[in-house]
């Protein structure tokens, strides 16, 4: 396939190696190196050619579900299988080694623990408008910023403006 010839992107072919780098977890700009064009005419193909737009797009689903179920896992907490597995001689009617082959020997329940952090990032995004850090708060009324220093001596008011250096 020639390199950076937006018509050899636009074919079957074409498409299908963009929306596999796409799944793959590529990006954009490693999608451009492989086509052999800047990052930049990447982002003008996409807005010309929505077949192209499309398949990068459908790629990036795939990996973003991937990411997405192993984000909420780890936020959850799982258990899995650890095999431990030893090679061992297979052995003829006479006794003679003819070959090997890996065994389970022996079978390990793992847990991991819920991460604390992977629920904090997971709320955040998902349900921002509890969860996020910045809050938006309304005030209704007046703040009054007046100091009366009129009751200072020279000598207060000095020390005050000492402190502000």
């Amino acid at each position: 396939m020639a390199k950076g010839k937006w018509q050899e992107w636009v074919t079957p072919e074409g498409l299908t190696l963009l929306e596999g780098w796409a799944r793959d977890g590529l990006t954009d700009e490693q999608i451009a190196k492989n086509i052999g064009i800047s990052t930049s005419t990447l982002y003008e193909w996409k807005k010309k050619y929505s077949e192209i737009s499309e398949a990068l797009k459908k790629g990036k689903e795939v990996i973003d579900l991937e990411v997405e179920n192993a984000l909420l896992k780890r936020a959850l907490g799982y258990r899995y299988d650890e095999v431990t597995k030893e090679r061992c001689a297979i052995r003829d009617e006479n006794g003679e080694i003819v070959g090997y082959e890996m065994v389970v020997t022996k079978v390990t329940t793992k847990e991991v623990q819920p991460d604390v952090t992977a629920q904090i990032f997971w709320l955040k995004n998902r349900q921002s408008d509890k969860w996020r850090d910045k809050q938006n708060i309304e005030h209704s009324g007046q703040i009054n910023q007046k100091m009366d220093m009129s009751g200072l001596s020279v000598e207060e008011l000095r020390r005050l403006a000492k402190l502000d250096q």
